[in-house]
């Protein structure tokens, strides 16, 4: 059997194959990546055309969509394997249901980052207005080179350059459309320095930063995870920027605490965690499963019919850090995809209006990768292959949660304040629905699937990293 993650690790042995899931793209474990080595075979060659020929196996083999695939299609006009792959799913993107969710990437470079979070970069998290041509910091991640220059939330970034002699505004990288902003700020390789010209509460000035390894930490210690005390009542916040490895020991920290203080009610904010390890999700819905029974189902993962061997019912099990939540408040955005929709979706069936979507609609990703890896090239393909329900067998959520949960209060994502802040837009209006006061619900705008259908938008380089994928925006 595969365990389904969003991109979570998993092994199987089918047929001389193995098979390792992973979050956001991998089997079970996370509804989105399951990690298939080939057989021992002749060494192949890594000619573009052997690794298209290889890609194209691979999705025919394991493709949840498979009526969608072309019959045959030439890979000669495709200058790479990921344009060649985006030309196989394209039938299935037009229909909404694989929105560049099957890609080829690095096995060493994923490797490490789902296993500590290292990556190479300025370690900031940026949004971009692209009509009013700014960018602004949404997070900066501990002990790496942003942080250490004094660039944090809020702060906006006016103009990059390799110098500070060689400055281009934001509004002039946005205007010129394309990657001309991503790149910018160069490729993601330790030792590329960038110099930024910043606005913050300290004024304007010019800071250098040069990008260095280091692991991002998936509960910040900063703001990561603190008891509010609003209203009489004590509310347990947790923000978790992703589902890696670290993870679950950072969460079993936060919830043991949470439990022995008794706390019931709790912020989740899943606000910028775009997945990662199903299993790790997974870790988490057991996490605030205290009273779920133990034939309680967390979530199904259902595979093509010819693949119907890997499918999984995953129960609630035990933990003993786990607390009772009567009531959560999730906050939410566009960001928040994959392994975390699983974990929102998870607990709808069991709170129902009790579980409240806060700030605003979801990604919409209810589907899982598999990973199929080619190590003699370093080659691993996330092949969008199964699909997950909750224990109504809700899933299909391709515009979002926002539909689906038993309540919703828009909410603002205030850059100046930090996260968890009673003062901050998200945070105030979470505290006040678990407090049961009124608000006013996420609209869900019928053109919002269709915006997000758009591969390249301005923070997303041609090649990303597997940083950039799971935490889109991040340099």
């Amino acid at each position: 059997m595969i365990a389904p993650a969003y991109r979570a690790a998993a092994t199987l042995a089918l047929l001389a194959v193995t098979l390792q899931g992973c979050g956001g793209g991998d089997a079970p474990s996370s509804p989105a990546a399951v990690i298939v080595t080939p057989t021992p075979t002749p060494t192949p060659t890594c000619t573009l055309r052997s690794r298209q020929d290889w890609a194209a196996a691979a999705i025919s083999d394991w493709y949840l969509f498979p009526e969608t695939l072309p019959a045959s299609l030439d890979p000669a006009p495709y200058a790479s394997v990921s344009a060649y792959i985006d030309a196989l799913t394209a039938v299935a993107r037009a229909q909404s249901k694989d929105r560049y969710f099957t890609y080829v990437t690095s096995i060493a470079e994923e490797d490490a980052y789902y296993a500590s979070g290292s990556t190479a970069a300025f370690g900031i998290r940026l949004v971009t207005d692209s009509a009013a041509g700014t960018v602004t910091i949404a997070d900066s991640y501990e002990g790496a080179p942003g942080l250490a220059a004094g660039i944090d939330r809020g702060t906006e970034i006016l103009a990059i350059g390799s110098t500070p002699e060689t400055l281009t505004s934001v509004s002039q990288l946005i205007a010129a459309g394309g990657n001309a902003l991503s790149n910018a700020f160069g490729p993601s390789d330790a030792g590329v320095t960038r110099s930024f010209q910043i606005r913050d509460a300290a004024g304007t000035r010019v800071v250098t930063a040069t990008k260095a390894d280091f692991s991002i930490q998936p509960v910040s210690p900063r703001f990561g995870t603190r008891i509010i005390e609003a209203d009489g009542q004590r509310v347990g916040y947790i923000n978790l920027r992703t589902f890696i490895g670290p993870t679950e020991a950072q969460l079993r920290t936060a919830f043991a605490d949470f439990r022995g203080q008794g706390i019931s009610r709790f912020i989740i904010d899943l606000r910028y965690n775009g997945g990662g390890l199903v299993s790790q999700a997974q870790t988490m819905v057991d996490l605030l499963g205290r009273d779920r029974l133990p034939q309680d189902v967390v979530n199904y993962v259902t595979f093509r019919p010819s693949k119907s061997n890997n499918d999984q019912t995953r129960l609630f099990r035990a933990q003993a850090e786990a607390v009772a939540p009567a009531r959560i408040a999730f906050i939410a955005t566009g960001g928040t995809a994959s392994a975390s929709e699983l974990v929102i979706n998870s607990f709808i069936p069991f709170l129902k209006a009790d579980a409240i979507l806060v700030g605003a609609n979801t990604y919409g990703k209810p589907v899982g990768q598999i990973a199929v890896d080619r190590a003699a090239c370093d080659d691993r393909l996330r092949i969008t292959a199964f699909e997950t329900q909750n224990a109504d067998r809700q899933g299909n959520y391709y515009r979002g949660l926002a539909t689906t949960v038993g309540a919703t209060c828009a909410a603002p994502d205030t850059l100046g304040v930090p996260m968890g802040d009673p003062r901050e837009g998200s945070t105030r209006v979470a505290l006040d629905a678990l407090a049961g006061r009124s608000c006013t619900p996420i609209a869900v705008d019928s053109r919002a699937l269709a915006l997000r259908e758009v591969r390249r938008d301005p923070l997303l380089p041609d090649t990303p990293s597997v940083a950039q994928l799971d935490l889109p925006g991040t340099f």
